[in-house]
C-alpha cells in the first residue's frame, strides 16, 4: 500500500468506529450501515484529494507483486 492508501484506510476505520459508538449500533444491519458510512467518508476524501492534485492516489502495485520484484532483484 502507498502512504495515501494506508492513511485513507485508517480514516475509514476510525470514522466507522466513531460512527458506531455515536449511534450505539448493534447487530449486523446497523453495523453494516456504520461501515458504509465510514467507507463513504474515506471515499469522498480520496476523490476530493485526487481532484485537487489532478492524479489518482490508488496504486496498481500490491504486496505480492513487490515481493516477486524484490526476489528477482536479489538474484
Amino acid at each position: 500500500m502507498t502512504d495515501w492508501e494506508l492513511i485513507l484506510n485508517m480514516v475509514g476505520e476510525k470514522a466507522t468506529t466513531d460512527i458506531t459508538i455515536a449511534e450505539d449500533a448493534r447487530g449486523f444491519p446497523e453495523l453494516r450501515q456504520t461501515a458504509k458510512g465510514g467507507g463513504d467518508i474515506a471515499k469522498n476524501t480520496r476523490k476530493e484529494l485526487e481532484k485537487k492534485i489532478g492524479k489518482t492516489i490508488v496504486s496498481k502495485d500490491n504486496y505480492l507483486y513487490l515481493e516477486k520484484k524484490k526476489k528477482k532483484e536479489l538474484k
